[in-house]
């Protein structure tokens, strides 16, 4: 079992930088991969970014490619997501999840946190 908390997000202007994080607890978490979900009002839930269980290798959207960095330390049991430059359209409620693969599928990811606001004004 795995439980998973974010945190980090709030308002920011656009161009600014936030960074999330995702605090896990229990003793498998090193063995699953952790992606970041976001989802804003009226749309379905998209993928961000995904992360591996070592953090050997990550995978992003297209959209946050070169702007968004996923990365984790697996003795503090946390997964992070620095976002630079960001953008109006980037405001939606960002979740991280845990699961066996780091995949960009919604249904591949067993664990999920409760999300955290990001606000990006223009």
């Amino acid at each position: 079992q795995v439980q998973l908390v974010e945190s980090g997000g709030g308002l920011v202007q656009a161009g600014g930088s936030l960074r999330l994080s995702c605090a896990a607890s229990g003793r498998t978490f090193r063995s699953y991969a952790v992606g970041w979900f976001r989802q804003a009002p009226g749309k379905e839930r998209e993928f961000v970014a995904a992360i591996n269980w070592s953090g050997g290798s990550a995978s992003y959207a297209d959209s946050v490619k070169g702007r968004f960095t996923i990365s984790r330390d697996n003795t503090k049991k946390t997964v992070y997501l620095q976002m630079i430059r960001l953008k109006p359209e980037d405001t939606a409620v960002y979740y991280c999840a845990a699961g066996p693969t780091s995949d960009y599928d919604v249904a591949s990811y067993d664990y999920w946190g409760q999300g955290t606001q990001v606000t990006v004004s223009s």
